[in-house]
């Protein structure tokens, strides 16, 4: 793919970007060891300022950030202001959390001496130069997500971001710059994905992240494997929608919406199957439906469209093809399934709901990314359970249900890296982030995503 802005809603490329060379990779892989050589030995309080001040920085760039990721990947603005805006609050989350969050931890006072010690401590040091390969559907805090905690506990950035969102990728090395971060602690690569594992083999990269798709993320984990080096990949996702007998409908319906088609129905967290039992399945469906049906399709920087194009041309013949497959093999289209009449540019797909899905169906296996929601009658907590359950990934869940027994059961035995009860599925600064299964391994944000890129390092000190 060529590292190019191409708009989608008209198809025009507007921008076009020359890839990296050997020489000029090679520069920056140098760069980037020699900042964490001296951005590793700063105090918290430095980087925290560092910090603070790209979150200043990018609060004043909202408007204009925002139209940038929306000219290139085609999310709402409104949607885009909010991403930025949530950006902010995790740089100054972790500028204001990191020292607490790897502070020295004391074993019990017992083991120390069962180990003849006299003091033990663990003890959090960076790892150093870590590559981030990141997705296009949520161009800013994707990154942002792993640079903040990257950044604060001391290591330093590369960022292979999609080829499709160029603008954005340069726009964030620029704003750590301004920020007053030395040179090196947070660069852009523009390359292609076939220049990622040579980056990833070099003695000076220390570690990966990866969101994408689960073949790129298999790729990554195979060459970091091989080199022995730490990976945390966020993969797909097909969360499941549980609705309870005892659940609130209405909100529920209501919330079913924005949970497909937040960022045009382009996220892994969004919720793309709706298990709805028996006893509430009308009332959630013609409820669901006709939201669904008054959603406006349109130009995302509009502030009054919800649902703006697919990102790609391909990405939309995606997902026309699973939706095809699945009305062909019997399934019903309660609404949409098939691209808008009034747009003749672009890659707009309609909001869709099909009922009726088997699992001959390949949209019941795979990852539907767009607005397009799958609709299933469930019997029983049983049923619910085990047709969540019936998918290859374990992002998140979300479940609502007012009877405590079910809560009980559903976090006792849903596979998936987050249970969301009575709301939809969200990521937080303070709150671990990743899933089980083929939806990848290990966690972002909160402490457990600052920790999973420094060493945790054993003192142990005995009388001389």
């Amino acid at each position: 793919m060529a590292i190019a802005t191409v708009d989608p809603t008209t198809g025009e490329t507007l921008m076009t970007f020359e890839a990296l060379g050997p020489e000029e990779v090679e520069a920056r892989l140098a760069a980037a060891a020699a900042a964490f050589a001296r951005h590793r030995l700063t105090s918290f309080a430095e980087r925290a300022a560092l910090l603070e001040r790209a979150a200043d920085l990018l609060e004043a760039d909202e408007q204009s950030i925002a139209r940038t990721m929306t000219t290139e990947m085609g999310k709402p603005v409104a949607a885009a202001r909010a991403e930025a805006a949530k950006c902010v609050k995790a740089m100054r989350w972790y500028a204001r959390n990191a020292e607490q969050l790897l502070a020295d931890e004391l074993p019990a006072d017992d083991d120390v001496r069962d180990s003849g010690a006299v003091r033990a401590v663990v003890h959090y040091r960076p790892l150093g130069v870590i590559l981030a390969v990141m997705p296009w559907n949520f161009p800013l805090w994707q990154v942002v997500r792993f640079a903040a905690p990257a950044l604060m506990a001391g290591n330093t950035c590369l960022l292979k971001h999609a080829s499709n969102v160029p603008q954005t990728a340069l726009y964030l090395q620029e704003l750590f710059r301004r920020a007053g971060y030395p040179e090196g602690c947070f660069q852009t690569l523009l390359i292609g994905s076939g220049a990622v594992e040579g980056v990833l083999r070099d003695r000076r990269v220390a570690a990966a992240t990866l969101t994408g798709s689960e073949p790129a993320g298999r790729a990554v984990a195979s060459v970091a494997g091989d080199e022995i080096k730490k990976t945390v990949l966020e993969l797909g996702g097909s969360d499941p929608y549980v609705v309870m007998p005892t659940a609130n409908v209405e909100r529920a319906a209501d919330t079913a919406v924005t949970a497909r088609v937040q960022n045009n129905g382009q996220s892994c967290i969004a919720a793309k199957r709706f298990l709805v039992h028996d006893d509430v399945y009308e009332r959630f469906e013609e409820r669901f439906v006709s939201a669904m049906r008054a959603l406006t399709v349109g130009d995302p920087m509009e502030e009054t469209t919800d649902v703006g194009p697919l990102s790609s041309e391909q990405g939309r013949d995606d997902l026309e093809e699973l939706v095809d497959d699945a009305v062909r093999l019997g399934a019903r289209t309660l609404c949409g399934g098939q691209r808008p009449k009034d747009r003749d540019r672009g890659w707009f797909y309609e909001p869709t709901i099909l009922a009726g899905v088997t699992d001959a169906m390949r949209i019941h296996r795979e990852e539907a990314f767009g607005p397009v929601a799958t609709l299933y009658r469930i019997g029983s907590l049983d049923e619910a359970v085990e047709l969540a359950n019936d998918t290859s990934f374990g992002l998140s869940s979300n479940v609502w249900t007012d009877d405590e027994d079910e809560v009980r059961r559903f976090v006792r035995d849903l596979e998936a890296g987050g249970i969301f009860f009575n709301g939809m599925t969200a990521s937080h600064p303070g709150l671990p982030f990743g899933g089980v299964k083929r939806s990848g391994y290990g966690r972002e944000l909160a402490g457990q995503g600052i920790r999973e890129f420094c060493n945790a390092t054993t003192l142990s000190y005995r009388d001389a």
